[in-house]
């Protein structure tokens, strides 16, 4: 959920002169990037398989062996965003089937359902992006770097 967030508000938080553009294995699961400390987070960009947001070090998920050209970018995410990321998640979780549904009322057996017309009520009408919409305002940026 949290590149969901950072392509949502378009900001990756990348640290000045974070961009590492060049050639780049991946060798057993894992990468050597000595630009990165341990629970930071980068971005893969121009790989086959790789492609998208990371956490680096021992507890890093395993990559695709690869060797490709591309750009690494080195990230300082905030961890209020990480931390609202988890919350969109958890939100997600809660009323993302009642979001995608392509009803807005049904009605059968004495039952009836509504789902609310406004964007960014708490019954997940308009989605994450809508309910969250004030809180990720002080994170947009414009356009990607």
């Amino acid at each position: 959920m949290l590149e969901q967030v950072l392509r949502e508000t378009k900001n990756w938080f990348i640290v000045p002169g974070g961009v590492h553009t060049g050639s780049f294995t991946i060798e057993g699961g894992g990468i050597t990037l000595p630009f990165l400390r341990p629970g930071q987070y980068f971005r893969i960009c121009g790989s086959v398989f790789n492609d998208g947001l990371h956490q680096y070090g021992p507890s890093m998920e395993l990559l695709a062996d690869e060797t490709f050209t591309g750009t690494v970018w080195a990230l300082a995410v905030p961890g209020v965003v990480v931390e609202l990321a988890e919350e969109i998640a958890a939100w997600q979780e809660k009323y993302g089937a009642v979001v995608d549904s392509p009803y807005t009322s049904e009605s059968f057996g004495g039952y009836s359902y509504s789902k609310a017309s406004g964007a960014g009520d708490s019954t997940g009408s308009g989605g994450w992006q809508a309910a969250f919409r004030a809180r990720l305002n002080p994170y947009r940026k414009l356009r990607e770097i």
